[in-house]
């Protein structure tokens, strides 16, 4: 596991620090569980699940104005540099990426309701599971690579991404070809569609939280780099 915090004079600098680094990793995993029940709320029929994964959001957003604050206070309290500032420039953009991956899970629940609701569609599930798999395996991995400080990892999922978005496409075409020969199934299949989508935005969400990893790191902002080119650019040697 990489190490980056230094030891500072101020044992209670320290302390933030890793305060803030863990109500980032717990906002992560209530994240992560929000997407994954999200997806076998659907997948199962379990209208309890979506609510649960519903109620969660507010959780996901007091965890966010709470980091959200604390970033500010160390900032102004301790006027942090080098590595110890692009940690907190890191987690706080990241914070944003998580709760946009809650939000996006949250419509998800909410599909998922009204498909139980109104009865299961005709097409679509295969593609939702298939792609539901890789996306919650990105979401996990990303928050992995940020708890060990992994740039391999987030390398690799960041270029994941590119799988779900090839995924993503196929089943967008093909579930357009299928509304337009049985029209009876159009709101179903929107439905369908609309799961679809974000479960394409939260594999974007999970690239994004690798690429502010990198940053971290290495203090390289890969964010509008190409995905062939991130590799050599996250590896790079930087001196901090």
């Amino acid at each position: 596991m990489r190490e980056l915090t230094t030891d500072h004079i101020s044992q209670q600098f320290n302390a933030e620090l890793e305060t803030l680094r863990q109500h980032f990793l717990t906002m992560g995993g209530v994240v992560e569980k929000q997407v994954s029940d999200a997806i076998q709320s659907l997948l199962e029929g379990q209208g309890d699940l979506a609510e649960e994964v519903k109620a969660k959001d507010k959780t996901v957003n007091q965890l966010d104005a709470l980091i959200d604050e604390e970033c500010t206070r160390i900032l102004a309290k301790r006027q942090p540099a080098a590595t110890d500032l692009r940690m907190i420039l890191s987690i706080g953009k990241a914070v944003s990426e998580l709760e946009r991956m809650g939000d996006e899970a949250k419509k998800i629940a909410n599909h998922a309701l009204k498909l139980i609701n109104e009865g299961e569609s005709p097409r679509g599930y295969v593609e939702i599971s298939r792609i539901g798999q890789m996306v919650t395996s990105m979401v996990r991995e990303s928050l992995d690579a940020y708890a060990r400080l992994d740039i391999d990892l987030a390398v690799s999922v960041a270029k994941a991404d590119r799988k779900v978005d090839l995924e993503y496409k196929t089943a967008i075409r093909s579930l357009i070809t299928y509304m337009m020969e049985d029209p009876r199934s159009i709101g179903p299949v929107f439905n369908v569609i609309w799961i679809l989508r974000s479960l394409e935005r939260i594999g974007d969400h999970s690239r994004h939280l690798c690429q502010h990893l990198v940053y971290l790191i290495n203090g390289v902002n890969v964010r509008h780099v190409p995905t062939e080119e991130l590799e050599a650019l996250a590896t790079e040697d930087k001196k901090v």
